[in-house]
């Protein structure tokens, strides 16, 4: 079954987005090189996943009957399908406020960026998850992936264990009041670098059609 742009547009823009965020993490341990480099990564990686997850949300409208595509229709969301990619682009606007934050906020008072970067990763993750959940329902998995029917449940459990990771990540990175020390540095930075590794994969595995997928059950 032959991919639609549109569909091959979203994998390669969540790859590129996925890519970015894991090179962020060892860019960020690097002594040498200024904070600015790593939170500019981020930034620029958090685009790609909006634009990734708009790519989604218009796939999932199409899923949607001509008589509902009218705007007040298409922000009822009429399919779970929609339901997660409205979710996820939501997240994704959110990681767009934390690195956004970042970018303008380095160099400044720790605690001050803490307070103003954290808040935003940890909904972005929350709803990563929700949205992740949702897409584990055979309605989801039969509507966004039929041409790759023969990895469907595999793309969906790479994207569930990517939330889960940047979950542990927006966790490890919360800083404790009064000691101003992190949660854990360790998932702070393995969480980000292994979710978006996660993410990668299931981009990667979902831009490229199983030449069995038409006739193939999901």
């Amino acid at each position: 079954m032959p991919v639609s742009p549109l569909v091959a547009w979203t994998g390669r823009l969540f790859v590129v987005g996925s890519l970015l965020f894991m090179a962020g993490v060892p860019l960020s341990l690097v002594p040498a090189l200024p904070p600015l480099v790593s939170a500019v990564t981020f930034a620029v990686g958090a685009v790609f996943f909006t634009a990734a997850a708009t790519c989604q949300l218009v796939l999932a409208r199409r899923e949607l009957p001509a008589r509902d595509r009218h705007v007040i229709a298409f922000w009822r969301g009429r399919t779970s399908d929609w339901v997660s990619a409205a979710v996820q682009l939501a997240g994704t606007v959110l990681f767009n406020v934390n690195t956004l934050r970042a970018v303008v906020l380095i160099g400044a008072d720790p605690t001050v960026v803490d307070r103003a970067v954290w808040r935003p990763d940890a909904v972005g993750s929350v709803l990563f998850l929700v949205s992740s959940l949702v897409a584990l329902a055979p309605e989801v998995r039969e509507r966004r992936h039929a041409h790759v029917s023969l990895r469907s449940m595999l793309i969906a459990e790479l994207n569930l264990a990517g939330s889960v990771l940047f979950g542990a990540s927006a966790i490890g990175a919360y800083v404790i009041q009064g000691t101003g020390q992190r949660v854990s540095l360790v998932w702070a930075n393995g969480g980000t670098f292994l979710g978006a590794a996660c993410f990668a994969l299931a981009a990667v595995l979902f831009g490229r059609p199983d030449r069995a997928a038409a006739t193939s059950p999901v």
